[in-house]
Formats: C-alpha cells, structure tokens, sequence
C-alpha cells in the first residue's frame, strides 16, 4: 500500500506525520470517507465539498485547492491499483507545540489512504442489524456543529465501546432532549406510516453524502422523505429502518433495545433503495486513471 503524505507516495510503514502535528495531540482535523467503484469515484466533489466547508468551520487553511485534492486522491487510486476502495484523505492543523492555541501551526498538512473497508458481516445486509440505544448523547450541536467531519471521534468511539460491551455491533445516539440523532458512523431512517424519516442535521446528524442521495432515490421513487425529528417510540413501531453511510452503504436495521422493527426482517422499501443505491453508484463521474508506469517508489 502506497499512503499519500504531502504529495509523496510512500509505503504505509514509511507513511508518517510529526507527533507535534495538533490533529495528533487534539484532533485538530478534518476528513472524509470517499468510495470508488469499478473504476469511478462515488460524488467526489460532493465529499470534497463537505471537506473543505469542515475545514473552512475550523479555520484550517486547506493546504491544496480542490481541484488538486481531487487530482492527488485519483493519483493515489491509481497507484496502489484499486478500482474498488475507500478512501481517506485527512486536513491536519498541522505541527505546533504542546499549548492548545492552533495559531502557533503554521503549516497545514495532509495525507490520502486508499485501502479495502468492510465495517459489517455480509449476513448483515440479508438478515439485518440489531440496534442498541447507549447511556452516551451525542454531542450538542452548538457546541460541536454535526456538519464538521473532524477528526475527534471521541463520542462516536464511546458509544461504540458501550455497545460492543453490551455485545452489539452497533448503536443509536440520542440527543440532550431524548430525539435520535444517529448511529455511532451511520445516519438512521425508519419507514413509518408510509412516511421515510430521518433526523435532521441540526439535531445531531451528520450531513451524510449516502443520506442524500438516498434521499433523492426515495423522492424519484415517489416516497414521502422528510428530515424530522425521530423519538426512540417511532423507530420501535416503524415499519422498516435502516441506516446509510460511506463505508457501510445501506444496512437493513430489524430490532432496536431487543423490540423487532416491524417483521423483524429487512423490508421491501429498503431492498428497493439497497437496488437503487448499488445502481447508482455505477455512474461516478470521476475516473481512476490506470496505473501509471514507475507509480511505486
């Protein structure tokens, strides 16, 4: 695996940032989570977009402009000869000292890995995901913005521990008021009363690029889809839910806190959005180049 550290393609054990970088000592970062398919990049310039506004949130001066990230992420594909992958490229504030002020950074950073993701079992999009809900809130959102993907996970990453101690794969979040905010890397939407819903981002919910389009395959489709507040009751009496995210796609969700979410089996409607997403992510407008002779160091 070739990592992308500046502009320099480098083994990943070679693949190093100074332990002075503040994304290091305070996650003072942001990132994405990008797929690619058969050769085509999924909305690149949607994530990069989300990118750069996370960045532009935190006054962390981009150390690229897009159009070059964009031409770095593509190179880095093409290096390590993937036409299937996930990829991450990382905005650090860069290296400082060991005080908290983010001005004595002078220089931002970054870095681009490209690599395989599998986050859930593949029985999981057959059969479903069981859900817990967990003692940790989500972070409020005027103290944290939802829509700055940052490199401090640390909430997400507690609610994970309790989940996995509690023997589930995967949690829900509530907010400081007791409304669902979303899953610990997932955004959530249940079916209720022919309605699809999912949580707005100004509760709690990330600004996810899977959420979108998915939104957008349920309209085309002539489904009711809405971002509106979602209590704990509404996904225990939904008809169907299911959760959406980069690395993990569509995955059908059948029980919540041990109550099966309608049949206690993944629904029509969200077979029908699982086909349409698989569909479209064929058309990525964003070509992997083949790999270029002499790509490796």
């Amino acid at each position: 695996m070739l990592v992308n550290v500046n502009g320099k393609l480098v083994p990943k054990e070679k693949a190093v940032i100074s332990v002075f970088d503040h994304g290091v000592l305070y996650g003072d970062g942001v990132f994405e989570g990008i797929r690619a398919y058969d050769g085509r990049v999924f909305r690149l310039a949607q994530h990069l977009g989300r990118l750069y506004d996370s960045a532009k949130a935190i006054l962390l001066e981009p150390p690229l402009d897009k159009a070059a990230m964009r031409a770095e992420i593509l190179r880095t594909l093409a290096a390590n000869g993937l036409r299937d992958a996930y990829v991450r490229p990382v905005f650090t504030r860069g290296e400082g000292d060991l005080g908290l002020s983010p001005f004595v950074c002078k220089k931002p950073g970054y870095f681009i890995i490209a690599d395989h993701i599998r986050l859930y079992p593949d029985a999981t999009y057959r059969d479903g995901l069981a859900l817990i809900t967990v003692p940790t809130r989500r972070n409020v959102a005027e103290a944290l913005s939802p829509k700055i993907k940052s490199l401090n996970y640390l909430n997400n990453i507690l609610a994970k521990i309790e989940a996995g101690q509690r023997g589930a794969l995967e949690a829900i979040l509530m907010t400081q008021d007791g409304y669902v905010a979303e899953c610990t890397a997932d955004n959530l939407f249940i079916l209720r009363k022919g309605r699809l819903l999912t949580p707005p981002t100004w509760q709690g919910a990330l600004e996810g690029v899977t959420r979108e389009a998915v939104l957008e395959l349920a309209r085309k489709a002539r489904l009711a889809a809405v971002e509106e507040p979602i209590t704990r009751y509404d996904v225990y009496t939904a008809q169907e839910a299911f959760m959406t995210g980069t690395a993990a796609e569509i995955v059908p969700v059948t029980s919540l806190d041990g109550r099966p979410i309608g049949s206690g089996a993944p629904g029509p409607v969200t077979k029908r959005l699982m086909a349409g997403f698989r569909a479209l992510t064929r058309f990525g407008k964003d070509r992997i180049p083949l790999k270029p002779k002499g790509a490796r160091p």
